[in-house]
């Protein structure tokens, strides 16, 4: 609902709003960190098939190898490729030093790495359970690398 009048008190007695995940990123990166690994439908999924998600660049390599599955399901296709972009951003930011969460400025969340460089983990695992390429274990490879 917009009531200007209510904006305007707002600004004058909260301060300047910004979205709470921005200044959740800001304010407990640990937290958002957390909240963007839980990647609960990927989890499931991947737990029919034996593989397990430690957070490492192996359990990369293993994702890359099973079966799509989940290609079937027109439906959860897009919630099971924004896990798997979480996913690949969790491995990042917990193995490459100096890379960390970030949102972009039309709201997702990205990592950036140490040289400045933003990776949109989000639209290549879209990518990735769409279409299998490129691989996960050579995204991170490629991050790892700047």
């Amino acid at each position: 609902m917009n009531i200007p009048f209510l904006d305007a008190w707002r600004k004058r007695h909260d301060g300047p709003s910004e979205p709470p995940l921005v200044s959740a990123f800001d304010r407990d990166p640990e937290g958002v960190a957390d909240m963007l690994s839980e990647c609960e439908l990927l989890r499931a999924r991947v737990q029919e098939s034996g593989v397990r998600l430690d957070d490492s660049p192996r359990s990369l390599a293993a994702l890359d190898q099973l079966p799509p599955r989940w290609r079937d399901d027109p439906e959860e296709l897009p919630s099971l490729g924004n896990d798997v972009g979480l996913y690949l951003g969790t491995v990042l930011v917990r193995t490459v030093p100096g890379a960390v969460w970030r949102m972009s400025p039309d709201g997702r969340p990205v990592v950036r790495l140490a040289s400045g460089r933003e990776v949109d983990v989000v639209a290549a695992g879209l990518e990735w359970a769409m279409t299998g390429a490129p691989e996960l274990s050579q995204l991170y490879a490629e991050s790892a690398e700047n």
